[in-house]
């Protein structure tokens, strides 16, 4: 079975993450697999942009919260393309795949699997719809645009995404109970066989190592050490403003904790550095961007993360921790809750309640190193989401679209099939 895997990109991002995972995995299985990326941003980048900053009134807002798949390469005629038996598409966006050359995938007669990392795929234009229902019957009046109106740029990409899908039989696959609903509810995609699968964790890269001598590397002290991180650790969605105000929470209503807590982050910061880590005012040691093989030792040597994303389609930095012994704790809202089991191997607190996340802190650093050891947590993991165990169901799910096109002659598997 030949798999091509389809990425924009093979580093930066948790979907390049995902699917490099996803590739290695099968490959451990014996797939014969093939990863597609864009190796470099062609012209088909920047004309999306333009087109987007200029019908936004030459706004640089929002313009990268936004994709319209305008332009980009012609996949369906390269050999690694022609060779698949199965086409997996992940984050196609920036350039890479428009609705074109998708319409072209979607007519090569060959099953196309599409797992969702945002839910660009299922709106118009936008990664993150917050609390826009819109793309639940037809998006419109974005509030991404300058002048959102009833034939804005949403309503005209939407048009064009529902022209391209219909009638396809490509299977969606939501990396969590909480994007499949949204699946489910779209215009665009409801009407589309539909399984959950999470996204794959490498048990060799991320091991639970030694407390004491992770922390004598990394140089942190001996105290209650939180863990935060993320590619981009400025960008709003992640909700880094949320944590520091959950912090100060912590320390007004649980005194005690002041002075025992030191916070240790790691990712991009894009903004003003230094006013951007003074902002915490609790002692905290900045990492950088970090390579994922060194990433095990500040996981090992914390003993809680915390995730204030507004939003999580999964939350892959929570079991990369947790792999490496630490407990979660993030909002009830998004992907999270598929992986926090609540008062178990995490806490999950009500969503944007900055008091229940001060409290799922306390929790984490308390009753949650009690309520299972690290080993267990470890354990919990991998029993879940190991390579074996996540590459096994995409196996499944590849061999029944295989059979099912052979029997069938490419029909449709049933809508929600799980493997």
């Amino acid at each position: 079975m030949k798999i091509l895997i389809v990425n924009t990109y093979l580093q930066g991002g948790g979907a390049a993450v995902a699917s490099c995972r996803l590739a290695q995995a099968l490959r451990r299985d014996g797939l014969d697999v093939t990863m597609l990326s864009m190796h470099r941003k062609f012209p088909h980048f920047y004309w999306e942009r333009f087109v987007i900053w200029a019908s936004n009134l030459f706004s640089r807002k929002h313009l990268f919260a936004v994709s319209i798949a305008n332009a980009g390469e012609d996949i369906t005629r390269l050999p690694e393309f022609r060779e698949a038996d199965i086409i997996h598409l992940h984050w196609i966006n920036q350039g890479f795949i428009s609705l074109d050359c998708l319409r072209q995938i979607l007519d090569s007669g060959k099953p196309v699997v599409w797992t969702l990392h945002d839910m660009w795929p299922l709106t118009a234009i936008c990664h993150h719809a917050y609390t826009c229902t819109a793309y639940e019957t037809h998006c419109r009046n974005c509030h991404f645009l300058r002048h959102p109106s009833a034939t804005d740029l949403s309503a005209k990409v939407f048009d064009r995404k529902a022209e391209v899908l219909k009638g396809s039989d490509m299977h969606v696959v939501a990396v969590s109970q909480w994007l499949a609903d949204k699946v489910r509810h779209s215009a665009l995609l409801k009407d589309k066989p539909l399984c959950v699968i999470p996204n794959t964790l490498s048990t060799r890269l991320f091991p639970m190592l030694d407390k004491a001598e992770c922390r004598r590397i990394v140089g942190v002290p001996d105290k209650n050490i939180l863990i935060f991180g993320a590619a981009k650790l400025d960008d709003p969605i992640k909700g880094f403003g949320l944590f520091v105000k959950s912090l100060r929470c912590l320390f007004r209503s649980h005194p005690e904790y002041w002075g025992t807590v030191h916070v240790l982050l790691f990712g991009n910061i894009k903004s003003d550095k230094k006013a951007f880590l003074s902002s915490i005012q609790v002692p905290c040691t900045y990492c950088g961007s970090i390579e994922t093989g060194n990433l095990a030792q500040l996981y090992s040597a914390s003993d809680a993360v915390v995730s204030s994303s507004y939003y999580e389609t999964f939350g892959q930095t929570l079991i990369e921790a947790q792999a490496c012994g630490c407990v979660a704790v993030s909002w009830n809202n998004s992907g999270q809750a598929d992986i926090i089991r609540h008062k178990v191997n995490g806490y999950l607190a009500e969503y944007l309640s900055e008091a229940d996340l001060a409290e799922g802190i306390r929790w984490a650093l308390d009753e949650g190193q009690k309520v299972a050891t690290r080993e267990q947590r470890r354990q919990m993991t991998i029993e879940r989401f190991s390579e074996n165990v996540v590459g096994q169901m995409h196996v499944q799910l590849y061999e029944q679209l295989i059979d099912n096109k052979k029997k069938n002659n490419g029909c449709t598997i049933n809508q929600e099939t799980a493997p």
